[in-house]
């Protein structure tokens, strides 16, 4: 009963809706930002790069995000009046298996895909590894990209989906705004100007998986673990002049950028092929109950046995 864990702590709608709105102003702020700018984002980007260098880049575009997360934190512990484990699951400590299960599951398979697209078309990529600059990139993803995709997890799918479930009384409610939110928020990132709308495809679908994964999991331990694989390896491995993440990595995609059929293969074929192997493994039943159905009133929540709470 993950989002009902919301009732173990001091309840307050101001209190569930002030860091989200707070978050999407700044997100609505940095998206009309964008498109006023006489100067497109790359450019800018760019400037900033050549200026700064992009290790230093990658840590001003981290930092905010990083104090997000002990924001979100911090405003459960004390605002909330709720434990850190409530706010990251049903269970009675953090299952960091379960974390450590996704990211290698979901690391591997990035690393797959990425050198099999090497593979396939070297003429759009060239060896970037350069050993200082690399080392220094994978001290400051080691450190900060686990922090910055925790921080979007306990937002969206911690902070928000036990909010919009206690006020909806529903499954599906919170599943689905916190899913489109998390896809719509990426609308400032300078892939969306370059590949099109078409990725939000993309964007909408990994929040509804990352959702799927909470509420049938009951806890946020194998969409944390997921997450912070998809930015870490993705941040090593390669990147683009056109990415929201340009870092001395491994690789460097030079192709034109373009959205074809093989961006969507993970939200269509991937990822629900990982809810089956993490269904199997973790034994899920319920689906429909656990995806649609209602959630508990506080009264019922509570007069359960704490064991099945």
């Amino acid at each position: 009963m993950y989002i009902e864990q919301g009732y173990k702590g001091n309840l307050g709608l101001w209190k569930y809706a002030f860091i989200p709105l707070g978050f999407l102003a700044l997100m609505v702020f940095n998206y009309i930002s964008t498109i006023m700018s006489p100067v497109p984002v790359e450019d800018y980007m760019q400037q900033l790069i050549d200026k700064l260098g992009s290790n230093t880049v990658l840590v001003i575009l981290l930092a905010p995000l990083v104090v997000g997360l002990f924001l979100v934190l911090g405003w459960t512990k004390l605002v909330h009046e709720q434990s850190i484990t409530s706010l990251t699951t049903s269970r009675k400590a953090i299952d960091w298996r379960r974390i450590f299960f996704a990211f290698t599951v979901w690391g591997l398979i990035t690393a797959g895909m990425t050198y099999a697209y090497i593979l396939f078309a070297p003429e759009n990529y060239v060896f970037n590894f350069q050993m200082k600059p690399f080392l220094t990139l994978a001290i400051i993803s080691l450190l900060l990209i686990p922090l910055q995709t925790s921080f979007e997890e306990y937002l969206f799918r911690g902070h928000l989906m036990q909010g919009l479930g206690i006020l909806a009384k529903n499954r599906w409610f919170p599943l689905v705004v916190t899913s489109v939110l998390f896809g719509v928020l990426h609308l400032g990132n300078p892939e969306v100007s370059k590949l099109g709308y078409g990725i939000m495809v993309y964007y909408i679908g990994t929040g509804f998986f990352l959702g799927i994964l909470t509420l049938m999991d009951e806890g946020l331990e194998l969409a944390l673990g997921f997450h912070a694989a998809n930015n870490l390896i993705t941040a090593l491995l390669v990147t683009a002049d056109w990415t929201a993440f340009q870092t001395e990595s491994i690789y460097r995609d030079i192709s034109e950028p373009s959205l074809s059929w093989d961006g969507f293969i993970p939200v269509f074929v991937i990822f629900p092929l990982l809810l089956y192997v993490f269904s199997v493994k973790y034994k899920w039943t319920d689906w429909t109950g656990k995806l649609f159905g209602r959630v508990l009133t506080e009264e019922e929540f509570k007069s359960l046995p704490e064991n099945e709470q």
